[in-house]
C-alpha cells in the first residue's frame, strides 16, 4: 500500500508540473535558508559548552558610568581577587593577566618568534576552573614557581618542532631578551569550539620580574585594565544575589573622593561563561574572529522562518485550489473503502515526498549559500558540520514539521469531500477555502512588503551615515603605526623625515589615533569660573603641530598648540558649551584643572564625529605629547596624499612601506590603516543587515510571486469559458485583463496597508540606536507600494493576457 501511495504521489507531481515546481522552489528556498542559518546558530550556540560545571563558571567584569558616558570593561582592578578569594560562595577564584611579549626565543635552536598571541600569566586555579588534558609535565605542582610556563600542544610544536611533549619538559625559552622561562607542562588544545584560545600560561609570580611589577605590588582599586581578567567558579549552592551585593559593596567602599566628585561610578558584575561568546559589551579573546551577535542570529532565524512559512503558504494555497481536480479520485477511493485516515495519510505522504525532493535540493544549495552568506557565516563554520548527529536530527524534525504545516490542512480539505456529491459532479468551492487562500496571499505579500520597505529605509540610513560630513578630512589619508613595543619618538621623527622626501605626500603628522577611532583616552577636568565649578570627562586626541593641517580640523578661535610637549589644550565646541563659555573667543586663555595641573585653553575647534553616528559628540581636546621621553602617546604617523585619486595610491603606498622598513628594519610589524575604511568599519553591522534584507526581500518577493502566479494560472484555467463568452460579447483585451487582475491586485493593496505600519514601527525602533539619523521618508512607502503592485501586475499579466488572447472558439467548442 505504501508503495502504491508513493506511485500515485509521483504521478500527481508529474501531472501538475508547474504547480509542483512552484511548490518545490518555494520550499527549497525556505529549507536552504533554514539549513544554513540553523548551522550558524548551532555553531555559535555550542561554544564552551563542554566545560565541566560550565553553569557555575563566571567572568567578573566592570561597568563604569559617568555623566558623560558609560564604559564596559572585561577586566577588573587587580585588587579585587584578594578581596573576594575567601568568600564562601566561591569554590575557585583565578585571576590571570593577558600579555603579548615582543619576542620569544629558543636559543638552542636559534629560533625567534615575534609578538606571539594568546599569552597569559596564570596560576594553578586557572586549571581547576578550565580542565585541560595534560600531555606531559607534573600536574601536582602546576605553575607553582616563578619562571615556569605551560604550553599548548600547538604552541609547543612551534617552539620545539619535531619534539615529543615529554622531551620538551625542562627546556628553556627566553622572553623579551631577559626572562628565562622553563617549560613545566604541555596541554592538549581544546578540541571543541571555544573562546579560550590561550596558548602559553606563564606562572603568575613571574609578573614581579616584568614591567608590571609596580602595578601588582601596589594594587590600585581605581586602576581597571582589560588585560586583568578574573574568573570564579561558584559553589553548587551559591547565593548569586549575595555575591552581587558583596561586589557592589566593595565598589562603594573603594570609590575615591575624586570619582564621587565627578559622579563616576564603578560596578563589578558576574558574567556567565555562556554569555562571553555573544556579549559585545565585553568581547572575546580573539578579536580577529569577530564577535557573535545574538541580535544578528535572531534576525537571520526570523528570515529563515518567514521564507519557510511563505513556501508552506504556497503549498497550502495551490493544493486547496486544486482540490476539485482530485475530487473524483477521492470519491472512487472512498467508494472502494478508503477511510478518511487513509486518505489523509496518502496526501501527507505526497507532501512528504515533495518536501523530501526540496530537502535534497536544499542540501546541495546550502554549500553554495555558505559562500554567499560569507559576511554572516563564522570563520570556522564548514559544511562538514552537517554531519553532526544533532544537526541531522534537527533537519529530520524540521522536514516533519514542514510536512505537517504544508500538508495537513490540504489533506483535511481533500479527505472531507462528500462521495455522492463528487461522483454526481455537484462539487462547489467552499467560501471558507477561498477566504483562507485570500488571507494567506495577503499574509505572504505583507511579509514581502515589510522587507521591501525596510530594505529601502535601512539603505537610506546607511547612505546618510556614510555620506555625512565627519567634520574633518577622511579621504586620501593613511596612518602607519609603529611597532607595538617601540616607544622612541626619534624613530618616528626619522620615519617622518624620510616620508617628506616622497613627492606624492602632501603633509605628515606624528600623533596618536586619528580623529575617528574605536580607542578612547579620557580624563576628568575641572573648571572654576568663580561662581561655580564644572566637572566633566574630557576625551583626548594626541598630535604634533601638523595634526590640525593633516586632518583639516576647523579651528574657529585661538590657535593650535605651539609644540608637542607644551601643556596646552585646543577644545571642541561641545566642551566649550559644557564648560559654560558663551562664545569660542571667551574660552581662549582660560585654564582648566587636569589632575593637579592647570592647563590653558589656547584654541577652540569645530565639533566633529569621533566615532559612528550612533554616538553623541563628546567633549574633546587636542593636545601634544606631554610626557616625552618617559612615555609617548604618539604611536602613528598620519599621511595625507597630494592627489585624492586612488590610481596613484599603490605606488605611493609601496614607497611608504619601503621607508618604514628602512627605519624599522628589525621588525615586520607593519600596520597601515586607511581612515575612510576605518569609518566604514563603524557601520559593518548596518551593512550586513542591509545585505541580509536585500536577500530576504528578493527571496520573499520571488516566493510570493510564484505563489501568486500559481493561483492566477488556476483561476484563469477555471474561468476559460467565462473569458470566451465575454470575448464573444465584445469585451476588449484590456477589460478582460482588468477583470482577472482586479481580485489579486486588491489583495496586494491590502497587504501594503497592513505592512506599512509594521515596517514603520520596526524601522523607527531601529533608528533609536543612532544619535544622528535620517528622517523616515513617506515617499519610500509610496514607491515600495506602487513597485509591489506593478511587480504583481506583471506576474499576473503573464497568464491573464495569454488567457484573454486565446481563441474563444476553443474554449466554447464543448458547449
Amino acid at each position: 500500500m505504501i508503495k502504491n501511495y508513493f506511485k500515485i504521489a509521483w504521478r500527481n507531481l508529474m501531472k501538475h508540473k508547474v504547480f509542483s515546481l512552484i511548490n518545490i522552489i518555494g520550499l527549497t528556498i525556505g529549507l536552504s535558508a533554514s539549513f544554513v542559518i540553523g548551522l550558524m546558530i548551532y555553531y555559535d550556540a555550542t561554544f564552551d559548552t563542554f566545560h565541566k560545571d560550565k553553569d557555575r563558571i563566571y567572568r567578573v567584569v566592570t561597568d563604569l558610568t559617568s555623566p558623560e558616558a558609560n564604559f564596559s570593561i572585561p577586566g577588573v582592578t587587580l585588587a579585587l581577587e584578594d578581596a573576594i578569594s575567601e568568600n564562601s560562595n566561591f569554590e575557585t577564584v583565578s585571576g590571570f593577566y593577558i600579555e603579548r611579549p615582543s619576542k620569544v626565543e629558543n636559543r638552542v635552536l636559534n629560533s625567534e618568534f615575534k609578538w606571539p598571541n594568546f599569552v597569559i600569566f596564570a596560576d594553578a586555579n586557572y586549571f581547576k576552573i578550565f580542565n585541560y588534558k595534560f600531555l606531559a609535565g607534573n600536574t601536582s605542582e602546576i605553575l607553582a614557581s616563578p619562571n615556569n610556563v605551560i604550553l599548548t600542544e600547538n604552541r609547543a610544536a612551534d617552539y620545539f618542532p619535531n619534539t615529543k611533549p615529554s622531551d620538551i619538559i625542562g627546556k628553556t625559552l627566553v622572553y623579551n631578551d631577559s626572562l628565562h622561562i622553563t617549560v613545566t607542562g604541555i596541554v592538549e588544545n581544546f578540541k571543541e569550539r571555544t573562546d579560550f584560545v590561550f596558548e602559553e600560561f606563564i606562572s603568575h609570580s613571574t609578573i614581579l620580574q616584568t614591567r608590571l611589577r609596580d602595578d601588582f605590588l601596589n594594587k590600585n582599586w581605581n586602576n581597571t585594565n582589560d588585560a586583568s581578567q578574573l574568573f570564579v567558579k561558584v559553589t553548587s549552592n551559591a547565593d548569586l544575589s549575595a555575591i552581587q551585593n558583596r561586589l557592589d559593596n566593595l565598589a562603594k567602599e573603594h570609590q575615591d573622593e575624586e570619582s564621587k566628585k565627578y559622579g563616576d561610578e564603578q560596578q563589578f558584575t558576574l558574567q556567565p561563561l555562556g554569555d562571553i561568546h555573544f556579549n559585545e559589551k565585553y568581547g572575546i579573546y580573539d578579536w580577529s574572529k569577530g564577535q557573535a551577535s545574538k541580535s544578528l542570529l535572531t534576525n537571520l532565524a526570523l528570515v529563515a522562518i518567514f521564507l519557510l512559512v511563505l513556501g508552506c503558504i504556497n503549498f497550502i494555497n495551490l493544493n486547496t485550489a486544486q482540490a476539485s481536480q482530485r475530487a473524483k479520485e477521492i470519491g472512487i477511493r472512498k467508494t472502494l473503502g478508503s477511510s478518511r485516515k487513509q486518505l489523509i495519510g496518502q496526501f501527507m505522504g505526497e507532501t512528504f515526498l515533495l518536501v523530501l525532493v526540496s530537502a535534497v535540493l536544499s542540501l546541495l544549495l546550502s554549500r553554495w549559500l555558505i559562500n554567499v552568506f560569507s559576511d554572516f557565516v563564522p570563520e570556522g563554520l564548514s559544511y562538514e558540520l552537517m554531519k553532526s548527529p544533532l544537526i541531522i536530527l534537527g533537519i529530520a524534525i524540521l522536514l516533519l514539521l514542514v510536512t505537517f504545516l504544508s500538508g495537513f490542512y490540504p489533506a483535511l480539505v481533500l479527505s472531507k469531500f462528500n462521495t455522492v456529491a463528487v461522483l454526481k459532479n455537484h462539487l462547489a468551492v467552499g467560501n471558507k477555502k477561498v477566504k483562507l487562500r485570500k488571507f494567506l496571499t495577503v499574509f505572504q505579500f505583507s511579509i514581502a512588503q515589510v522587507f521591501v520597505i525596510a530594505t529601502l529605509l535601512v539603505g537610506q540610513q546607511i547612505n546618510f551615515l556614510l555620506e555625512t560630513d565627519m567634520g574633518f578630512k577622511t579621504d586620501a589619508i593613511v596612518s602607519v603605526y609603529s611597532p607595538r613595543a617601540e616607544r622612541e619618538i626619534s624613530k618616528k621623527e626619522l620615519y617622518a623625515l624620510k616620508l617628506r622626501a616622497i613627492p606624492e605626500i602632501k603633509s605628515i603628522s606624528i600623533g596618536g589615533n586619528a580623529p575617528a577611532s574605536i580607542s578612547t583616552n579620557s580624563s576628568s577636568v575641572t573648571y572654576n569660573n568663580g561662581d561655580n565649578e564644572v566637572n566633566l570627562d574630557l576625551q583626548f586626541i594626541f598630535g604634533d603641530v601638523n595634526y590640525v593641517e593633516v586632518f583639516e580640523l576647523n579651528l574657529i578661535a585661538g590657535r593650535t598648540i605651539r609644540n608637542d610637549t607644551v601643556k596646552e589644550l585646543v577644545i571642541n565646541e561641545t566642551c566649550r558649551k559644557r564648560l559654560g563659555f558663551k562664545s569660542p573667543d571667551e574660552a581662549i586663555g582660560k585654564t582648566v584643572l587636569l589632575g593637579d595641573q592647570s592647563v590653558p585653553i589656547v584654541g577652540v575647534m569645530a565639533d566633529f564625529f569621533q566615532r559612528s553616528l550612533r554616538s553623541d559628540i563628546k567633549p574633546m581636546a587636542y593636545r601634544g605629547d606631554w610626557y616625552q621621553p618617559d612615555w609617548s602617546q604618539f604611536q602613528a604617523v598620519h599621511i595625507a596624499f597630494q592627489n585624492e585619486s586612488s590610481a596613484d595610491f599603490k605606488g605611493t603606498l609601496s614607497k611608504i612601506e619601503n621607508a618604514y622598513k628602512s627605519v624599522y628594519s628589525e621588525t615586520d610589524d607593519y600596520r597601515v590603516e586607511f581612515l575612510d575604511e576605518t569609518i566604514q568599519r563603524f557601520y559593518n553591522r548596518e551593512q550586513k543587515m542591509s545585505k541580509l534584507l536585500n536577500w530576504a526581500t528578493g527571496l520573499s518577493i520571488l516566493i510570493s510571486c510564484l505563489g501568486l502566479l500559481g493561483l492566477v494560472i488556476y483561476t484563469t484555467n477555471r474561468r476559460v469559458k467565462e473569458i470566451g463568452v465575454r470575448k464573444v460579447l465584445g469585451a476588449s483585451l484590456f477589460q478582460i485583463n482588468a477583470l482577472l487582475c482586479k481580485e489579486f491586485l486588491i489583495l496586494v493593496a491590502i497587504a501594503f496597508i497592513i505592512a506599512a505600519p509594521i515596517a514603520y514601527y520596526g524601522i523607527h525602533h531601529w533608528l533609536q540606536d543612532f544619535a544622528y539619523k535620517t528622517s523616515i521618508s513617506f515617499w519610500v512607502f509610496l514607491v515600495s507600494g506602487l513597485a509591489m503592485i506593478v511587480f504583481a501586475l506583471l506576474v499576473i499579466s503573464v497568464k491573464t493576457l495569454q488567457a484573454a488572447n486565446a481563441n474563444p472558439v476553443d474554449s466554447l467548442r464543448s458547449e
